[in-house]
C-alpha cells in the first residue's frame, strides 16, 4: 500500500534534499578549487619523495653494514687481509691518475 504523505512531510522533505544537495555542492567546489587540487598533488610529490628517500636511506645503510662487516671481524678489529690489497690498490689507483695528470699538464 502507498503511503499518503501530508503537503508538510513532502515540503519538509524537499527541504532536508536541498540541505544535502548544498552539502553536496560545496564538496565538489571544495575539492575542484585550485588551491586543494594544487595542495593535494603537493601532498603526493612530499609523499612519494618521503618514501623514496626513505628506501634510498635503507639501501645506503644495508650496504655500509655489509662492506663494514667484510672489513671489520666480530669482534670489532680490523680485518687486515681484506684491509691490506684494498689500500694497495687504492693508493695504485691514485699514484697512477696523479702521474697521469702531471703527464699531460707537460
Amino acid at each position: 500500500m502507498s503511503e499518503s504523505r501530508t503537503p508538510a512531510q513532502i515540503e519538509a522533505d524537499i527541504v532536508r534534499r536541498r540541505g544535502q544537495l548544498a552539502e553536496t555542492l560545496d564538496e565538489i567546489g571544495v575539492r575542484v578549487h585550485p588551491k586543494t587540487i594544487v595542495g593535494d598533488a603537493k601532498a603526493k610529490v612530499v609523499s612519494t619523495v618521503d618514501q623514496t628517500a626513505g628506501r634510498a636511506f635503507v639501501k645506503v645503510n644495508r650496504t655500509i653494514a655489509g662492506v663494514r662487516a667484510s672489513f671489520v671481524g666480530a669482534d670489532g678489529g680490523p680485518r687486515l687481509e681484506r684491509l691490506v690489497p684494498v689500500a694497495l690498490v687504492t693508493v695504485g689507483v691514485v699514484g697512477l691518475l696523479v702521474v697521469s695528470t702531471r703527464r699531460r699538464r707537460a
